[in-house]
């Protein structure tokens, strides 16, 4: 089946073959076939076949952008944790010792519960136009655990990361590194058929920088994608161990140097802002135009967990990264895209170039710089992925 949709307003295609990297045509058509974009281009440019495997859809001069791609979650866990928040918003500081709160939850959970969890999860995501999501392990733990969390994720997405390094658990404290050879070891074996990707928190209270280093270097022999969690809650020579170990993306960066700016700017490693993080944790805001201005490649996503980003809304973190960190609205949707996709290292998601997976939001709204006009709004309409 081919289906065309016309009379698109405004359409962000983050293709630079239309002018510049959003690729923003007006008065714009799509057509795409077997999940496929085949044909961008004007409205007055359409030429449609009159058959029956031709469906054509009007957008009543609606805005329609490439669906969001939220490249860092958790969703993979069960139970929840508002009271941490609550007492966050009473002035305690966040650590990352609550993990431990959702790790016994998750564990406790059948495989049947976590299914249907993760499946709610992702229909409220998918009907407020995220199609693509990666979902990170590190609520199990052991390496059964890790490796059932693994494998039931892999039920919902292409994407999957092992963050088998997410905390130490109790079991192991005082002899972290024995953790650590486990993780690199028969855990990192138990989910390699399940997972594209491995994490790891290296922060105070989860990993140093040198037992990251071995973690990240431990899945690069495995040819896994190499992500980091680093300069949450302070700044790290992690980020440049990370850049210098080729990850694909640096998340958090709340507190990066001017050297780890450079750093990233100079590289290929993608920096991922959790705006819901910052919110929910009061962490200052890091400054994304100032990482943008240095040539830094910026993505956006939710973060969606229980502990320290309870959110599914990517529209909220643009609202967020607009308001907040100096990111102009066109930049923020880009990031919550495109960067996205670059984060997992694809080449056919978050855009709507010929060729590129048809994953296509037409807003409830005439531009898209109204996802941060109209904050905690779902202005999708309609979802196609």
């Amino acid at each position: 089946m081919t289906t065309v949709l016309r009379n698109i307003g405004e359409l962000v295609t983050n293709d630079p073959r239309w002018g510049d990297q959003f690729g923003i045509l007006h008065d714009a058509a799509i057509e795409w076939e077997d999940g496929i974009v085949r044909w961008v281009g004007l409205d007055s440019e359409v030429s449609v076949r009159a058959d029956r495997n031709t469906e054509v859809l009007d957008a009543e001069g609606r805005a329609v952008i490439p669906g969001f791609v939220d490249s860092h979650t958790h969703l993979a866990f069960a139970g929840e944790r508002s009271r941490e928040f609550e007492s966050r918003m009473a002035g305690k500081p966040y650590s990352a010792g609550g993990i431990a709160t959702t790790v016994a939850a998750t564990n406790a959970a059948t495989d049947d519960e976590l299914r249907e969890l993760i499946s709610i999860r992702i229909a409220e995501m998918h009907r407020q136009g995220t199609t693509t999501i990666e979902i990170k392990t590190g609520y199990g733990l052991t390496v059964d655990h890790e490796a059932r969390l693994a494998r039931i994720a892999r039920e919902f997405t292409d994407y999957v990361t092992f963050l088998g390094a997410h905390v130490i658990p109790i079991d192991f404290r005082g002899n972290e590194d024995a953790y650590v050879d486990v993780v690199c070891g028969e855990m990192l074996d138990a989910v390699a058929p399940f997972v594209t990707a491995i994490d790891v928190f290296c922060e105070d209270g989860a990993f140093t920088v040198g037992q990251a280093a071995r973690i990240l270097a431990a899945g690069a022999e495995r040819e896994l994608t190499t992500h980091i969690h680093a300069a949450q809650l302070r700044p790290s020579d992690s980020v440049q161990m990370a850049i210098a170990h080729g990850v694909a993306s640096v998340d958090h960066g709340t507190f990066l140097s001017d050297a780890d700016v450079r750093a990233l700017a100079e590289s290929g490693t993608v920096l991922t802002l959790l705006p819901g993080s910052d919110f929910s944790t009061r962490q200052p805001y890091p400054n994304a135009r100032n990482f943008l201005d240095a040539g830094v490649t910026v993505a956006l996503a939710t973060n969606c967990n229980p502990g320290s980003s309870y959110t599914s809304s990517i529209s909220f973190c643009i609202a967020i990264a607009v308001r907040e960190m100096g990111m102009t609205p066109t930049e923020a949707l880009w990031a919550a895209t495109q960067g996205g996709a670059m984060a997992l290292c694809s080449t056919v998601l978050g855009n709507l170039g010929i060729g590129s997976n048809a994953h296509i939001v037409e807003l409830d709204a005439p531009n898209h710089v109204h996802l941060a006009y109209r904050p905690g709004v779902n202005l999708a309409r309609r979802v196609w992925s």
